[in-house]
């Protein structure tokens, strides 16, 4: 799940159209017939899927793995309106190399996130024996199509690259100003029609589509961060279509955004002071050998970029706005810490060339200057999903809690008023609000948690479980989401074992 931050597709009518090219199949092991599809859904439910080259798919810094094989499916823009405008889904499988068990669908999260590259994900595993893996871009990301679009790379470039606003009446002004030039430019390149379907609302139903046209009876997932909200609304909405779901890095949908964003805050700064702790060990450690002066020793660092950009190679120079993106990015895991260290050194010495690449990693701004959508689908997604804050006194408050709780991000500009966030402009309602999970029925489910997980906080995934009556691992360390990419044998053979076997965690488990 994408940072929650205040920030910032055309709407076509697409034809049924599939790649046709080097086309293979792959059979079930025998077993269910195919459940009924939806009345009126069954032209979407029954298409094939021609899977052949990816070309067109993916891209460069983000490619797919060799014997990667994609196809795009349609699905209705508004299911009310099965007969109107389609959007295209695209998919990329590598199919098992044995005993087939079916698929296992994949999403990295987000939201906002492209997962065709989930494909490749446990190579040399049960998993890859056993599964189809398929990874997918949920409508309007991607390689899916239409896509989310907002900003042109050079209005990307211009709006990094402004100083901080300060929280007086001019500044909150000039601040939601730029939220409704926002949101005039995604109406204009996107259309308000498709804006308005583009939710986990129709994710979930996108899904069900999915499953059906990969011939499983039964939806096999796995997914990470946001992921996890795709699979608690598909196991709520379609709870007898569920063999397996893996859930790592919790989005508790029971939530409202703001004690979201609070949850959020306190996670990033735990993760800011285990870094600072780790960091302190090192004589040269650019916050000081004092982990309890880390704080002050960061803010005397990235404060004079609010008026003078650090120097880089690249002739933008560093921001504040990337040099606070480009600490948090690397505060995802502790893999990153060195890189951060490396980054905070440059930038004690005047430079800014770590900070700005780990910036345009997280906002997916890629060497030749362009920008995938994923923080443009991710403000569109967010929009439609959730209640909008437009009360100010909850703003407010909300501004003035989260600097007490993520004092590293606290610029000093607080005031007790803060802007209306970005969603209270958004042009279409929200189709979703905030409640607990309720799917009777449900076969037993795993969800994943972190202790230390700065995005999705590890209380985030103990809710989640409970909610879903879901075994509950515990992970223990300082990254978000694990299974499969953090290298634990005992996270991942007990992950591997459910999804193939459906042997259920035992309870407690910890690894």
């Amino acid at each position: 799940m994408s940072l929650v931050r205040s920030g910032r597709g055309l709407l076509v009518g697409v034809a049924l159209a599939m790649v046709v090219a080097g086309c293979t199949v792959s059979k079930n092991e025998p077993g269910q017939p195919l459940p009924a599809p939806p009345a009126g859904l069954e032209k979407f439910y029954s298409q094939t899927a021609n899977w052949g080259s990816c070309d067109g798919f993916g891209s460069a810094d983000d490619p797919l793995a060799p014997k990667t094989e994609c196809t795009r499916i349609s699905v209705p823009v508004d299911y009310t309106k099965p007969d109107g405008a389609t959007a295209q889904i695209a998919l990329a499988r590598i199919p098992a190399s044995g005993k087939r068990i079916g698929s296992l669908l994949l999403n990295p999260g987000g939201p906002g996130v492209s997962g065709l590259s989930m494909s490749a994900i446990a190579g040399k595993t049960a998993l890859a024996e056993r599964f189809d893996r398929v990874g997918f871009d949920p409508r309007g990301v991607g390689s899916s199509t239409p896509t989310i679009a907002c900003l042109t790379p050079q209005q990307n470039d211009a709006e990094r690259a402004e100083p901080p606003s300060d929280n007086t009446p001019e500044g909150i002004t000039a601040a939601e100003d730029e939220n409704h030039q926002f949101v005039d430019h995604c109406v204009q390149r996107t259309g308000t029609e498709f804006l308005a379907h583009v939710g986990t609302r129709e994710v979930v139903q996108d899904m069900d589509v999915i499953r059906a046209v990969l011939g499983d009876p039964k939806l096999s997932y796995l997914g990470y961060s946001y992921g996890t909200k795709l699979g608690s609304a598909y196991a709520e909405k379609f709870p007898d279509n569920v063999r397996a779901l893996v859930l790592d890095g919790a989005v508790d949908s029971s939530q409202d955004p703001v004690q979201e964003s609070l949850r959020q805050a306190a996670g990033f700064q735990k993760a800011f002071d285990a870094y600072a702790t780790d960091c302190a060990k090192q004589a040269d450690c650019p916050l000081g050998t004092d982990p309890a002066r880390a704080v002050a020793n960061f803010r005397a660092l990235v404060n004079p970029l609010e008026t003078k950009p650090a120097s880089t190679t690249d002739p933008r120079g560093l921001s504040y706005g990337d040099a606070v993106t480009g600490v948090q990015q690397a505060l995802y895991s502790d893999d990153f810490w060195r890189v951060l260290t490396l980054g905070l050194s440059e930038l004690r010495d005047g430079r800014g060339d770590t900070l700005l690449k780990l910036a345009d990693l997280y906002d997916g701004r890629r060497d030749d200057g362009s920008y995938d959508n994923t923080q443009e689908a991710f403000n569109a997604i967010r929009c439609v999903d959730d209640p909008s804050i437009d009360d100010r006194a909850v703003t407010g408050r909300q501004d003035a809690e989260y600097r007490k709780a993520a004092p590293f991000l606290d610029d000093g500009r607080g005031t007790g008023a803060a802007p209306l966030e970005l969603c209270a402009t958004w042009p279409v309602p929200n189709t979703s609000e905030p409640h607990k999970i309720s799917a009777p029925g449900l076969p037993k489910t795993v969800v994943v948690s972190t202790t230390e997980d700065p995005a999705t906080p590890y209380q985030s995934g103990v809710d989640l479980a409970n909610q879903l009556g879901a075994a509950l691992i515990t992970f223990r360390g300082t990254r978000h989401t694990a299974a499969l990419v953090a290298g634990d044998q005992c996270l991942d053979d007990t992950v591997i074992s459910y999804l193939t076997d459906l042997q259920v965690p035992e309870a407690g488990l910890t690894c």
